[in-house]
C-alpha cells in the first residue's frame, strides 16, 4: 500500500517526504536549510538566528561583518562640501566657525568682549547662544586664500582616512561616530574655555581624538606598541608645531575627549559594557561639557 503524497507547506504543487527535524512540517528543497541532524525549514532557522546571542566585540559594539569603513566616507563627504561651501560663501568660516565671544561692529570689525554690551556692538559666538558653532566649527577648514589653505582640509582627510577606518573598524559605526563628535565638542570646549576671542576652525580636533582612541585600542588589545608609541610621539610633535598656525586647544581638547571615551569603553567592566550603559555614559559626558560651556557663558557675561 503506497502513503499518501504529501506536499511542502510553503509550495504545496511540490510532492515531498522530507520534514523539518524541528517543526515536523515537510519542506521540499528548496526550503530545506542543513542543520546539525538533518534539514530545517526557512521558519526555523529565522527563529533559531533569533534565539542566539549576538557576539559583541570588545568594546561593547557587535562584531563587525561589513569592511567598509563608511562613517569614515560620510565624515570626509561632510568636510569636503563644507569647504565648497566655504569657496562659495566667503562668510561661512564668519558665521559658523568655533568662536566663543568677540563683539563685531556694524563694518564687521571684531574686537576684545570683556563683558558688557555697547552701542552699535553685537555679541557673536558661543557667549551669545550660538552653541551650534560647537559641532560646525569642526566641519570647517582654513579658507583658500589664507596662508595653509587647501592643505588644512587635505591633511585632515588623509589623517582621518588612516585612522578612522581602524578605529570605526573596531568599535563599530555607531560607537565610532559618537567617539568623533564628542572629541570635535570636547577640542571646541577648551577653545572656549581658553581662548574665546579666536576663531578656530577644521576637523583636528576630533582626528586627535581618534589618534587617542588609536592609542587606547591598541594597547587594550595587547598588541606591540612601539610602531604606536612612535605614530603617537609624531602626533603630538605636530600638534605642537602646528600651534603657530591652528587652534592647539583644539587639538589638545579633542585627543583628552578621545581618549577618555575609548578608555571607558575600552576598560569598563564586562557588565557595563551594553549599548545602554555606554549610551548612558555618553549623555553624562554631553551634560558635563553643557555646563562647562554654561558656565564658562555665564563667567563671560557676568550673568548669574
Amino acid at each position: 500500500m503506497e502513503a499518501a503524497a504529501t506536499t511542502c507547506y510553503r509550495h504545496p504543487s511540490y510532492e515531498t517526504y522530507v520534514r523539518c527535524t524541528r517543526c515536523d512540517r515537510y519542506i521540499c528543497p528548496d526550503c530545506m536549510r542543513e542543520a546539525a541532524v538533518g534539514h530545517h525549514c526557512v521558519e526555523c532557522v529565522k527563529e533559531g538566528q533569533r534565539s542566539v546571542r549576538q557576539a559583541r566585540s570588545l568594546f561593547g559594539g557587535a562584531v563587525p561583518t561589513a569592511t567598509t569603513p563608511l562613517v569614515s566616507y560620510v565624515l570626509m563627504a561632510l568636510n569636503i562640501v563644507a569647504y565648497v561651501v566655504e569657496v562659495v560663501r566667503a562668510d561661512t568660516v564668519d558665521r559658523f566657525g568655533m568662536l566663543g565671544a568677540v563683539l563685531v561692529d556694524p563694518a564687521g570689525g571684531q574686537y576684545y568682549y570683556e563683558g558688557g554690551t555697547y552701542p552699535g556692538f553685537e555679541l557673536t559666538g558661543v557667549a551669545h547662544g550660538e552653541w551650534y558653532r560647537l559641532v560646525t566649527g569642526a566641519f570647517l577648514h582654513l579658507p583658500p586664500d589664507s596662508s595653509f589653505g587647501v592643505m588644512h582640509l587635505v591633511f585632515n582627510m588623509l589623517a582621518l582616512w588612516n585612522l578612522g577606518r581602524v578605529v570605526e573598524g573596531q568599535l563599530g559605526r555607531a560607537r565610532y561616530l559618537a567617539l568623533y563628535l564628542l572629541s570635535a565638542v570636547g577640542g571646541s570646549v577648551l577653545v572656549y574655555l581658553v581662548s574665546p576671542e579666536t576663531t578656530a576652525v577644521g576637523a583636528s580636533g576630533a582626528i586627535f581624538g581618534l589618534a587617542a582612541s588609536f592609542y587606547v585600542i591598541n594597547r587594550r588589545l595587547g598588541r606591540d606598541m612601539r610602531a604606536v608609541n612612535r605614530f603617537m610621539a609624531g602626533f603630538l610633535l605636530w600638534m605642537v608645531i602646528s600651534a603657530a598656525f591652528t587652534s592647539w586647544e583644539g587639538h589638545l581638547g579633542g585627543l583628552l575627549t578621545g581618549g577618555l571615551v575609548t578608555y571607558g569603553l575600552a576598560y569598563a567592566p564586562a557588565k557595563l559594557r551594553t549599548s545602554a550603559a555606554q549610551l548612558a555614559g555618553g549623555a553624562v559626558l554631553v551634560v558635563v561639557l553643557a555646563v562647562v560651556v554654561a558656565a564658562r557663558t555665564a563667567s563671560l557675561t557676568g550673568a548669574a
